[in-house]
């Protein structure tokens, strides 16, 4: 798909990954629109790249409801959608302090999987109606999973099961949406420089980085977004799952 003159919506657009990946859009020519919790972030992201923000809880249906309106109105209905948005708080599924709160399991499920799964399928809704474009294809949709789906470490119970869903949902919704024309994938990214990891001390960041095969870095958020391109640009890629890792296989902690 050529990216240029199209509508797209990034959740989780307004910094890390998304924010990459909003950027690389905007450049590329789509008319983008940045979805994300924080509201400041999200206005000042839209601004710099001429896009909208809207403010937006995936984990609430109504609220992305109401983004999807926001974002249609200002752009028509979205070809692209890259789903970024996402938390990874840890706790182990018994500890000294006690059981893992079931609240905060069900928090990271529906804010990863589910706030995922809502994006895209009101995506695919909207998409559906287009025309197909001369290719036959109507839109595309990137889903971001993590190594922890693979190799999830001591406390992360929730995230990876949460990202191990994504993994699990990429071909199912990918033969749902075949005979529409919607491409359906999902990333998998290592360690990354994102807000979460960035606010770490540097030496447990280079620490990070050195575990990494090759490159011994952690991985740029514009890598992830240049694969991101390449998955919209090349029409053959769908029902699949890429790891971006640098051949990091996740020790136990």
């Amino acid at each position: 798909m050529d990216i240029s003159g199209k509508a797209a919506i990034v959740t989780g657009g307004a910094s890390g990954l998304g924010g990459a990946t909003a950027k690389m859009l905007a450049d590329a020519g789509a008319k983008v629109a940045i979805l994300d919790m924080n509201e400041a972030a999200a206005i000042e992201t839209a601004e710099q790249l001429g896009g909208i923000a809207c403010v937006v809880n995936v984990a609430d249906d109504a609220s992305v409801e109401a983004a999807f309106e926001k974002a249609r109105a200002a752009h028509g209905a979205a070809r692209i959608l890259v789903n970024c948005a996402g938390i990874g708080p840890a706790a182990k599924t018994v500890s000294s302090r006690g059981m893992h709160p079931l609240d905060k399991f069900e928090q990271v499920i529906n804010v990863n999987l589910v706030g995922s799964f809502n994006c895209l399928r009101r995506a695919a809704d909207d998409m559906v109606k287009l025309e197909p474009m001369e290719s036959g294809e109507r839109g595309v949709c990137i889903n971001t999973a993590s190594v922890a789906a693979y190799d999830g470490q001591i406390g992360q119970a929730a995230y990876a099961a949460s990202k191990g869903g994504i993994v699990g949902m990429t071909l199912p919704i990918a033969r749902d949406l075949a005979n529409v024309g919607i491409r359906v994938m999902t990333i998998a990214p290592g360690l990354f420089e994102t807000p979460l990891l960035k606010g770490l001390p540097d030496d447990v960041q280079a620490a990070l980085g050195a575990s990494v095969p090759f490159p011994s870095r952690l991985g740029q958020p514009n890598e992830y977004a240049a694969l991101a391109q390449h998955i919209v640009e090349n029409q053959m890629l769908n029902g699949e799952v890429i790891r971006l890792d640098g051949a990091i296989r996740m020790a136990p902690k």
